[in-house]
């Protein structure tokens, strides 16, 4: 659609162009650009790799890891999940476990691992995907800048990670003990589900194109979840603060959540963060994004 309008005294043409279905764009030539401040410039690889991710032609979780191979996957592992979460009765030495690998996305048609395939079955994970770990570090106070008191690199399957970071969360977030009756119960200063959804929020959507782990940061006054990424695209803090966006980045990573009972697959992951975490401690949940990341913060009880 072309438009003329009157900018004081001249006349200037406005050329309005539709966003096209085959996106990212690219010349003739077959090249991708990207806008750099005035400037277009060559996309590199990572780039080109989150334009397509963002547009959903391709979903980074189901790619290759080409270096490794299915000797890198625990398949003892894969029978027991399909045993505990599907029902179903696949010895390792079985034909049909490949099929079933192949149908899940843990291998590629080529037998390659999956990046979600390495995630959740491999014999060590981050040999091939080093930046696929949490940073977990309690701090003094209320600055970055204090050197932390204690600091764990986690490592390991996406199932051990989420629950070695809840160790270390309770670790050094508060528990009061009240009376009730004859026993005595513990009352979290920040609930556990809010924990855990925030730390499989992380694992889940973050960016994997982005060399980069995940960092939770307990300071004295709050507790912050820092994901590697920005928001994909058509979703916004408002939408996902009001639970009204379920926009996937990494489908798999999700689905074998889902399969394992942790998350509720119908997007209100946040905002029933946001719900917990004011009832427990008053306040409310903070939510950013910044040019490489995703921020949630939690305040904590009392400070």
């Amino acid at each position: 659609m072309v438009e003329t309008v009157e900018v004081e005294g001249k006349i200037v043409l406005v050329i309005n162009v539709p966003k096209g279905e085959q996106r990212p764009y690219r010349t003739k030539r077959g090249l991708y650009y990207i806008r750099s401040a005035s400037r277009c410039r060559l996309a590199s690889r990572e780039e080109l790799l989150r334009l397509f991710q963002s547009s959903e032609s391709i979903f980074y979780d189901e790619a290759e890891v080409w270096r490794a191979s299915i000797q890198d996957l625990n398949l003892s592992s894969v029978s027991e999940f399909l045993r505990r979460y599907w029902g179903i009765t696949v010895p390792v030495g079985s034909p049909e476990l490949k099929i079933y690998m192949r149908n899940l996305s843990i291998i590629s048609k080529n037998e390659k691992p999956t990046l979600a395939g390495l995630l959740f079955f491999g014999e060590d994970p981050q040999r091939f995907l080093p930046h696929a770990r949490i940073v977990a570090a309690y701090i003094h106070g209320d600055d970055i800048s204090t050197p932390p008191f204690d600091r764990k690199d986690l490592v390991g399957r996406a199932p051990d990670m989420l629950e070695n970071a809840m160790k270390f969360l309770k670790l050094y977030l508060r528990e009061e003990h009240r009376i009730k009756g004859m026993e005595s119960e513990l009352y979290p200063e920040i609930p556990d589900e809010a924990l855990r959804e925030a730390l499989i929020n992380a694992i889940a959507h973050r960016d994997y194109t982005i060399n980069a782990p995940i960092r939770i940061l307990i300071f004295s006054n709050r507790v912050e979840f820092h994901s590697p990424g920005r928001l994909p695209n058509t979703v916004s803090i408002e939408s996902i603060r009001m639970g009204a966006s379920h926009v996937l980045r990494n489908p798999r990573i999700y689905s074998f959540f889902v399969r394992m009972g942790l998350v509720t697959d119908i997007g209100s992951g946040v905002a029933r963060i946001i719900k917990l975490v004011k009832e427990s401690t008053g306040k409310d949940v903070i939510l950013e994004e910044t040019e490489g990341e995703f921020i949630l913060v939690m305040p904590r009880r009392g400070q």
